[in-house]
């Protein structure tokens, strides 16, 4: 630990590596053997494999709920091996380390960021490297590292988080002056329900909203599952602060023809809400 005194600190792993291999356990263990009093949580090693863009929404989704003081391992990474960069962002609260291909959009997006670092250092990396398992050999020991109270500033090269891959964030759009927000299915999740790009907080009566999707019928605003009939589709605001569209005690993703980036049109019914035209929800 070159003398450095350890000291808790709460890692938190999201990666689309799943369950069924070591991945996890071997991240998790290069972590413990660097740092033996780390803290680790997994947020999901279920993001959908090589989807980014899935990945960028679930960490923007969680950061509020992390401790201040977490560092963060997120990997869903594409481009392992190639010329991208491992990078790490510190804001005021909480640290992150990632490939440099657009999963830190919502932290790179959002408000407070201190520092931003290649992560280059040797110090902090397996002197042995796989050119196909980063998250083990280059983002585990280095969150370890830190952790355990190596310098942020000693990882790389300082970088300006302006030239960081990011992601675009306009996922809606409004249009008929406001009374329609379009969108699409951002992805589905284990129960078979649709997540949509289209923040649930309206403008308005929630009650004078309803859901539009191709080949189902309009679906009025739900507050809980409980709305509707057993095996009734229904629209709601989840817990992502998104529209989904689920089915009571079943599955959307297979009662209905929708998939990934389906189209999805939230509807004002009645009494047109204020001239909105150019505001983009997400």
């Amino acid at each position: 630990m070159n003398g450095r005194k350890p000291h808790i600190c709460l890692i938190a792993l999201m990666t689309d590596f799943g369950t069924d291999d070591t991945y996890i356990g071997q991240m998790k263990g290069v972590i413990l053997s660097i740092h033996p009093a780390a803290n680790i949580i997994d947020l999901t090693h279920a993001v959908m494999p090589q989807h980014i863009a899935h990945g960028a929404f679930l960490l923007g989704r969680t950061i509020p709920f992390l401790p201040e003081g977490t560092i963060t391992v997120s990997v869903v990474d594409p481009g392992v091996g190639t010329s991208r960069k491992p990078i790490a962002v510190k804001t005021d609260r909480q640290i992150f380390l990632a490939p440099d291909n657009g999963l830190l959009t919502p932290v790179l997006a959002g408000q407070g960021i201190i520092a931003c670092s290649s992560i280059a250092n040797p110090d902090v990396m397996l002197p042995m490297q796989s050119a196909t398992f980063h998250g083990r050999d280059i983002f585990s020991p280095a969150a370890a590292h830190l952790a355990a109270g190596f310098p942020f500033e000693k990882l790389g090269d300082a970088l300006d988080p302006a030239s960081c891959v990011t992601l675009p964030l306009n996922f809606c759009r409004t249009v008929d002056n406001g009374r329609v927000i379009e969108g699409s299915v951002l992805f589905t999740d284990r129960f078979g329900n649709l997540v949509t790009t289209i923040d649930s907080p309206l403008p308005g009566n929630p009650d004078e909203w309803h859901v539009e999707a191709a080949g189902l019928p309009a679906l009025p605003l739900s507050r809980t599952y409980g709305d509707v009939p057993e095996g009734e589709l229904l629209a709601y605001g989840g817990s992502f602060g998104t529209i989904e569209i689920a089915v009571r005690n079943g599955n959307a993703a297979l009662m209905t023809s929708l998939t990934e980036n389906t189209g999805v049109r939230l509807v004002k019914t009645e009494n047109p809400c204020r001239t909105e035209t150019d505001r983009d929800p997400s």
